[in-house]
């Protein structure tokens, strides 16, 4: 599986993007793919997932705000990033993998990762 980001860039705060994932070489029946996001000094963190059925998940500091979606005839999967704020300032990373259930419910296991592309929000 190879997963390739596009999209970011600067924008002011309030501003909007919308990020690309071109996904290739799917293996996966039932898979889940998701956004994450690492500033500098900081832990990667979760921003959105989908899967295959078609059930999203996001972050509480994107709620509202973020929209991540698939085009399946495209491989493409996307993140639409409206009202950015500073703190949206990250690398963000596509990734790919399986679900699996645990006692506290379905999770995400991801085995492929993107390059990352860098979104700037200016103040």
């Amino acid at each position: 599986v190879q997963l390739v980001e596009s999209g970011g860039g600067s924008v002011q705060s309030g501003g909007s993007l919308r990020l690309s994932c071109a996904a290739s070489g799917y293996t996966y029946r039932r898979y889940c793919m998701g956004w994450f996001r690492q500033a500098p000094g900081q832990e990667r963190e979760g921003v959105a997932h989908i899967r295959s059925g078609g059930s999203t998940g996001y972050a509480d500091s994107v709620k509202d705000r973020f929209t991540i979606s698939q085009d399946n005839a495209k491989n493409t999967l996307y993140l639409q990033m409206n009202s950015l704020k500073p703190e949206d300032t990250a690398k963000y990373y596509c990734a790919y993998g399986v679900p699996f259930t645990t006692p506290q419910g379905e999770q995400c296991a991801y085995d492929y990762w993107g390059q990352g592309t860098q979104v700037t929000v200016s103040s």
